[in-house]
């Protein structure tokens, strides 16, 4: 089944088909279904029992119990939102480029840098767009802090300081869930905590050097990699910086936070979700007022970051339409692959 190769008119509804209807594959429905220039084609999903719930919340979508049965039998659509265990991410946006499709792909987009570069490939084969979701970008404090830097304000980057400190026990991790598995997960770094790397990448660029020492201290029984690491860098620009992280906080998320101390002045984006402007001094610089940030993804018992899934639609159908440019493209997204990759690549995992 192949998609109509362009939109047959700029201000066509762009068509999306959701795979994986989940926590996070729900709310792209959603605000898929909302939006005015956007049409919600198909789900897709092998949990049989969603069926009757999503026929309910999107009357007249179909359903589908396999991306292979939505591709044989499905309606025409031109992007595919890839929103499944991180390790079909890449196959599976792979099959949807190959007919046709543009894809959206959550974060990771692949667990090994192969797969993402085998991702970034078959999209200049085919001609066909990769977005990759890495929302927290449109938070207005990281968007703030982007614009900071590449205006040079803060002058020659000295220290950048990465904490993320969130809960992640035994209510995430259940028996039989692909989440904690070594081979369908990949690890920490790539489920929790990609989107602060992606921010790392995107703000101050690559990072070389790297060490590492990776703990686990009361994820024993609930998953097949370490709860908790200290990594330490040097940015390639100049500058040197730390992350530390970790899933063993009792019983809430404790801070996702980010300071920078530079030559001309320092700053701290922090709260639970570098959601706020904590601190910020800088030379002849007087800080603006800043939108209000979004709140939190609410999962139940646990938070992830900021829902800022609506900017994500956003630029996907304004891009596809031809108004606007990928705000996180495939080579991005397998860049951030590759910083992961290479952390865990150091030896021994656990100390």
């Amino acid at each position: 089944m192949l998609s109509s190769d362009s939109i047959s008119a700029a201000a066509a509804p762009v068509r999306f088909v959701i795979c994986g209807v989940g926590h996070i594959g729900r709310r792209h429905a959603s605000l898929v279904a909302r939006h005015p220039g956007a049409t919600l084609t198909a789900l897709i999903d092998t949990n049989e029992a969603l069926r009757p719930g999503l026929e309910a919340e999107f009357p007249g979508v179909p359903f589908f119990a396999s991306l292979d049965d939505y591709l044989a039998h499905g309606p025409q659509a031109d992007v595919l939102t890839v929103a499944t265990p991180n390790y079909l991410h890449a196959p599976q946006a792979i099959r949807g480029l190959r007919a046709g499709l543009h894809a959206v792909v959550e974060k990771p987009i692949a667990l090994r840098k192969a797969d993402a570069e085998d991702l970034v490939h078959t999209a200049l084969q085919t001609g066909r767009l990769v977005f990759g979701v890495m929302q927290n970008r449109y938070s207005p404090p990281a968007a703030w802090l982007k614009q900071v830097v590449d205006e040079g304000r803060l002058g020659q980057i000295y220290l950048v300081q990465l904490n993320c400190f969130w809960n992640r026990d035994a209510r995430y991790y259940r028996p039989g869930s692909w989440h904690g598995t070594r081979e369908q997960d990949g690890g920490t770094l790539f489920t929790q905590f990609s989107h602060f790397i992606d921010l790392l990448y995107w703000v101050f660029g690559d990072i070389h050097n790297i060490t590492a020492r990776f703990r686990d201290f009361n994820h024993q029984q609930l998953t097949e990699f370490e709860d908790s690491g200290l990594v330490t860098f040097d940015l390639v620009r100049g500058g040197s910086g730390t992350l530390q992280y970790s899933t063993a906080v009792w019983d809430r998320n404790l801070e996702s936070s980010l300071t920078v101390v530079a030559e001309h002045g320092s700053l701290r984006l922090g709260g639970q979700y570098m959601d706020k402007v904590e601190y910020c001094h800088v030379q002849d610089y007087v800080m603006p007022a800043l939108p209000p940030t979004n709140p939190a993804n609410n999962y139940g018992p646990y938070q992830g970051s900021a829902a800022n899934h609506v900017q994500v639609i956003e630029n996907v159908v304004d891009t596809v339409q031809r108004r606007s440019y990928a705000t996180t493209n495939a080579l991005e997204g397998l860049k951030v692959v590759e910083i992961i990759e290479r952390i865990y690549g150091l030896k021994p995992r656990y100390t």
